[in-house]
């Protein structure tokens, strides 16, 4: 009878990102640990009073030639060209020569929650206006959820594992989830693992203002992504994307690589409630960051820190933290908890990339980010929240959540890597 393979370590050795508070993973740092926002009025389309909501959180002024040149960029939505200026900054900054190696043993797991939205709504107008001569061979490629982990996997020469994931905004997450194990089962030694999103479009707009999912603060822009704060109305859309490089332990340290952290741990469960809202007593999420901690090989006590889901939306917010203090009982008054969305606003299905990022360089520099615009916490929301500023605290070990619609629920586990 053939034996298990034993459970192999997983490092964090290359981080790239691109969001509306920074163009490279180390700006927008240096972003959230100083409390800035990226929201403001939406400059993608024009709006008139018709619009209920007229604020998100757009990338502006990046500029793609440095990663793509202008004939490739054609062929690629923009949310394509955010995941690959993310990785191509996790490659860069991972110092792996992608030209040499096992390219078997390599892959990519980057995903979206809605894909080529924007090429969706531009040719389905094209369509309309001039018939089908108005279509080109480029807008399936463009729009597929898949598009940037198949330009990636293209980009770096990765045969191994090519997947891309889709579960709202938990995609992220569950992309970095399934990566991690991959090479923890011994199936992969290097992979690219994250989200990206590109749906500040009207389509999206319009449809979320209609669920009164959006905050419509919009004579305030920085104040109106709020988690945990009785104020808070809705959630702000936003754009941009996360990529992680995860890497073998034992390979990482063979060619000297920059460590950031390790994971440790990752695990997901499903709701069965309700296509849009979440369980309000928190069970599914419960369990997801339960996983995540049994996976680590942790026990409750050993979480210094949440990295939040908290969307700013009245019935997300309160089901969070109502998950965590259920699961972490008297232990969920001594850890911390903080929404680097009051931030960044919300991205959707680049939201665990983005998110873990975050939550890795929290666990490197013993540093945690601030939720802003917090001036009162809701009823019965007792918890350290890191209002409003960054905290310096020791932290060891931390969790970063993300939840989706249709019910998913992804908590992944990371801890300071030390040198064993």
């Amino acid at each position: 009878m053939t034996q298990p393979t034993a459970r192999r370590r997983v490092v964090v050795t290359g981080l790239g990102a691109i969001t509306d508070v920074g163009h490279s993973a180390a700006d927008t740092w240096d972003a959230l640990k100083n409390g800035r926002s990226g929201i403001e009025l939406i400059q993608a389309f024009d709006q008139d009073e018709r619009w209920a909501v007229r604020i998100a959180g757009e990338v502006r002024n990046w500029d793609y030639s440095s990663v793509i040149d202008f004939r490739e960029a054609k062929r690629m939505d923009r949310f394509t060209l955010f995941g690959m200026g993310a990785a191509e900054e996790a490659a860069r900054d991972s110092g792996i020569d992608f030209s040499q190696g096992d390219p078997y043993r390599r892959g990519v797991v980057i995903g979206s929650g809605v894909g080529g939205i924007l090429t969706i709504e531009e040719y389905h107008k094209r369509l309309l206006d001039g018939g089908p001569r108005k279509l080109n061979p480029f807008v399936v490629p463009k729009l597929m959820v898949n598009a940037c982990a198949g330009n990636v996997s293209i980009r770096h020469n990765l045969r191994g594992v090519n997947s891309a994931t889709a579960t709202a905004c938990a995609t992220g997450a569950h992309a970095i989830g399934t990566a991690f194990h991959l090479i923890q089962r011994g199936d992969a030694e290097v992979m690219f693992a994250g989200g990206c999103e590109a749906a500040v479009s009207p389509l999206c707009v319009g449809s979320f203002a209609s669920m009164k999912a959006l905050s419509t603060r919009n004579d305030d822009p920085t104040k109106a992504s709020r988690p945990f704060d009785v104020d808070r109305d809705g959630f702000v859309l936003a754009e941009g994307a996360a990529v992680i490089i995860l890497e073998e332990l034992e390979h990482a340290k063979q060619r000297g690589a920059t460590i950031y952290a390790e994971m440790l741990g990752f695990g997901s469960s499903g709701d069965a409630d309700h296509i849009a809202a979440p369980d309000a007593a928190g069970t599914g999420a419960q369990h997801a960051m339960k996983l995540a901690i049994r996976d680590a090989g942790l026990n409750l006590e050993q979480i210094g820190y949440i990295n939040a889901h908290g969307t700013s939306t009245p019935l997300g917010d309160a089901a969070e933290v109502t998950a965590v203090k259920r699961l972490f009982a008297d232990h969920a008054s001594k850890l911390t908890m903080s929404s680097t969305k009051s931030m960044t606003g919300h991205t959707l299905g680049a939201a665990g990339g983005i998110e873990s990022v975050a939550t890795i360089l929290a666990v490197r520099d013993d540093l945690l980010p601030p939720t802003i615009n917090l001036d009162q916490p809701d009823d019965e929301f007792d918890l350290d929240f890191v209002a409003n500023t960054a905290q310096e605290r020791k932290l060891d070990y931390a969790l970063n959540n993300s939840f989706g619609f249709g019910g998913h629920n992804v908590s992944l586990a990371f801890g300071k890597y030390r040198g064993d």
